[in-house]
C-alpha cells in the first residue's frame, strides 16, 4: 500500500461518514459497505499489510483510547460477567467453531480448525458501546461490553499461539495452556504498570503541553510492543498502563502539577480524531479485501476448495451468532438462579445472614479508605433478560480478527504450506463482514424495540451530578478572584468525594473535564486583558502554571468567558464527554 492509497481511503472515508451522520446511520456499516462494492470495480488495486504492522500500530490505540475512559468501578461491579465473556465464552466458542470446521472441513486438520476457531472467537464490542448513547443501550450493558473488549483480544491471541504450536507451525513458552495464560497475562499486567509508572513519573517534569500529549500517544505502542517482545500479552499491557494512567493524572491529587489541565484537555481533543482515522482505515480496508480473498479462494489448489468454503462460512457464522446468543442467555439465567437462591437463604438462614453480612460491612469499610475508585455498590446481579439479549446479539468480529486469520503462517515447521490458510482468511473476513451486516444494521431497531427502561440510570445520574457540583461549590468564595489553587480545591474536592464513596469515577472525570474547561477559559481571559493593558507579564503565573508551547484552550464567546457555576452544562454535555460508563470517544 502506498501514501496515494492510504489518503485516499481516509479521504473517502471522511466523506461517507459525513453521509452517513447525516443520515443517522453507524459510519463503520456504511464505510465497509461501500468499500466491499469499490472492491469489484476495475482497475482498483489490492490493498495488503502486513499482519505485524496491523496488530502493532491499528489495535494499541484503539484499545488504549477505549480504556482511558472506561468506569474503573463499572468494571470491578460487573467482573464477574466481563471475565465470562471474554475468558469463559471465547475460549467455548473457539472449541465449539474448531469443532464444527473440522466436521465441515476436514482436509484443515483438528489444530487448523481449531486455530480458525481462536480467529473467530473474540467479538468487537468496543465499536458498538461507542454508539451506546444514540443506540440507547443501558450503561451497565455499556459496562459489560467495555470490559469484555478489554480481556477477550488476550484470551483469543493466547489461544491462537497454542493451536499454531499444535499445527506445528509456531513455538510457545509453555506447553500448558493455564501455563502460557498465567504468563502472558501477569507478565502483561506488569508491563503497562510499569510504564505506567514510568510516564506517570516523567510527565510533569516536561513542562510542555505537547510533548507531554507526544507521550501519552507513545505509551500505547511501547507498552504493545515490549510485552509481545517477550511473548506477554501486548493487548492487557496496554489495558493496564491506561487504566492506571488515566486514572492517576485525572483522580489522583500526587499527579497534579502546574499546567496539567492543559494536556488533559489537549488529549481530550486529539484520541477522538485518531480513534476516528483508525477506524475510518480498518472498516475501509476490511471491505476493500472481499474480491481477492474471494479470486485467491477460486484459485487455491488445495483443499477444501471455493465451494467448501462458501458452505463453511455461512454455517459457522450463524454458529457464532447462536452460539453466543445461547450462551450469553444460559450463563446469565444460571447466575439469576442463583442469586434468587441465594437471596431465599438470606430470608431463611439467620447464621448466614450474619457472616454475609458482616463481610460485607469489612468490604466496605475498606471500600471507605479509598481501596477501589467509584461509588461501590458492590458486584451487581445478573443482567435482566432484554440487558442479556443485547449482549448476546452485539458478537460483530473486527480488525483482530482479520489481523489473526493475517498472521496465520504460511508454511509448517516441516517445509509444508499451512492447511487451509486461504481458506480460515477468507471465513474470517466473510464472518467479520457478515456479522457486521446482520447484527451491526439491526442492534439499533433491537435496542429500541426492547424499550429497556434507562430513566432509574438517568435520574442517577443527574442526581450524582448535582451532589457533585454542589461538593465544588462548598470550594468557591463568592466574589473572589479564580486561581490555581481555587481550581485545584475543586478537583480535590472532587477526588475525596470519590475516595468516600460519595460519587463514581465517571461523573468525576465529567466533573473534572469542566473545571479544566473553566480554569482554561479564565486562563486565557487574563492574558488577553493583559496584552490589552500593554503588560503581558500582568497575567498571574498562578492561573496559566504552564510555559511556552502550553497553547491555550479555552470557551468563550466573544470576549466573554464563561464564568457560570462549574457543572451547570454538565447534563447537556453528558454525550460529549463520555458520561456512560465504558464509552470510548
Amino acid at each position: 500500500m502506498n501514501g496515494v492509497q492510504l489518503l485516499l481511503i481516509i479521504v473517502g472515508g471522511i466523506a461517507v461518514s459525513a453521509l452517513a451522520h447525516r443520515r443517522g446511520v453507524q459510519p463503520g456499516l456504511v464505510v465497509v459497505i461501500l468499500a466491499a462494492a469499490a472492491s469489484f470495480l476495475p482497475g482498483v488495486p489490492r490493498l495488503e499489510l502486513d499482519s505485524e504492522l496491523i496488530l502493532a500500530v491499528v489495535v494499541p490505540p484503539l484499545l488504549y483510547s477505549a480504556t482511558r475512559n472506561a468506569s474503573f468501578s463499572g468494571f470491578t461491579q460487573n467482573l464477574r460477567p466481563i471475565l465470562t465473556l471474554g475468558v469463559t465464552l471465547v475460549v467455548l466458542t473457539a472449541g465449539v467453531v474448531g469443532l464444527v470446521g473440522n466436521w465441515l472441513m476436514p482436509a484443515l486438520g483438528l489444530p487448523a480448525a481449531l486455530l480458525l476457531g481462536a480467529v473467530l472467537a473474540p467479538p468487537d464490542t468496543i465499536t458498538t458501546v461507542s454508539h451506546g448513547d444514540e443506540l440507547g443501550l443501558p450503561r451497565r450493558v455499556s459496562a459489560i461490553l467495555t470490559g469484555e473488549s478489554l480481556v477477550n483480544d488476550a484470551t483469543a491471541l493466547t489461544l491462537f499461539g497454542l493451536a499454531a504450536a499444535a499445527a506445528g507451525a509456531g513455538e510457545t513458552l509453555f506447553d500448558n495452556a493455564f501455563g502460557l495464560f498465567a504468563y502472558t497475562a501477569v507478565t502483561g499486567l506488569i508491563i503497562g504498570g510499569l510504564f505506567a509508572a514510568l510516564a506517570l513519573w516523567l510527565r510533569p517534569r516536561l513542562h510542555n503541553t505537547v510533548l507531554e500529549t507526544s507521550l501519552v500517544l507513545l505509551l500505547p505502542f511501547t507498552a504493545f510492543l515490549t510485552a509481545e517482545q517477550i511473548h506477554a500479552s501486548g493487548i492487557l499491557a496496554v489495558v493496564c498502563c491506561a487504566f492506571l494512567f488515566s486514572a492517576n493524572t485525572t483522580l489522583d491529587p500526587q499527579h497534579q502539577y502546574p499546567g496539567a489541565f492543559r494536556t488533559r484537555l489537549q488529549e481530550d481533543a486529539v484520541w477522538p480524531v485518531l480513534d476516528f482515522l483508525l477506524e475510518t482505515f480498518v472498516f475501509a480496508y476490511i471491505g476493500l479485501q472481499l474480491r481477492f480473498v474471494i479470486a485467491d479462494l477460486a484459485h487455491a489448489a488445495a483443499k477444501p476448495g471455493l465451494t467448501i468454503t462458501l458452505v463453511a462460512t455461512v454455517v459457522l457464522l450463524v454458529t457464532v451468532i447462536v452460539f453466543r446468543l445461547a450462551a450469553v442467555w444460559a450463563s446469565f439465567t444460571w447466575w439469576d438462579m442463583r442469586r434468587r437462591a441465594f437471596v431465599r437463604r438470606m430470608e431463611t438462614d439467620a447464621r448466614f445472614r450474619e457472616r454475609v453480612t458482616r463481610r460485607a460491612q469489612a468490604r466496605t469499610q475498606g471500600r471507605r479508605r479509598g481501596q477501589s475508585m467509584g461509588e461501590w455498590q458492590g458486584p451487581l446481579g445478573a443482567p435482566t433478560p432484554r440487558e442479556s439479549l443485547i449482549v448476546g446479539w452485539t458478537g460483530m468480529r473486527g480488525i483482530l480478527t482479520l489481523a489473526a486469520a493475517a498472521a496465520v503462517p504460511h508454511t509448517l515447521h516441516n517445509g509444508e504450506e499451512f492447511p487451509g490458510r486461504d481458506a480460515i482468511q477468507a471465513i474470517a473476513l466473510f464472518v467479520t463482514l457478515g456479522t457486521l451486516l446482520i447484527q451491526g444494521t439491526t442492534i439499533r431497531a433491537l435496542a429500541r424495540r426492547l424499550k429497556i427502561d434507562t430513566h432509574g440510570e438517568r435520574e442517577r445520574a443527574d442526581a450524582l451530578l448535582e451532589r457533585g457540583q454542589a461538593i465544588i461549590w462548598t470550594t468557591v468564595t463568592p466574589g473572589a478572584e479564580p486561581t490555581t489553587e481555587g481550581f485545584d480545591a475543586q478537583r480535590s474536592a472532587v477526588v475525596n468525594a470519590v475516595m468516600r464513596g460519595e460519587l463514581d469515577d465517571d461523573t468525576a472525570r465529567m466533573l473534572v473535564h469542566e473545571i479544566d474547561l473553566h480554569q482554561a477559559a479564565e486562563t486565557n481571559l487574563f492574558r488577553r486583558e493583559a496584552a490589552a493593558s500593554g503588560d503581558e507579564h500582568d497575567a498571574p503565573a498562578g492561573l496559566d502554571g504552564r510555559g511556552p508551547g502550553g497553547g491555550d484552550v479555552g470557551e468563550r464567546d466573544g470576549d466573554r468567558v464563561h464564568r457560570e457555576r462549574p457543572g451547570r452544562d454538565l447534563r447537556r454535555q453528558r454525550r460529549q464527554f463520555g458520561h456512560d460508563a465504558g464509552r470510548g470517544h
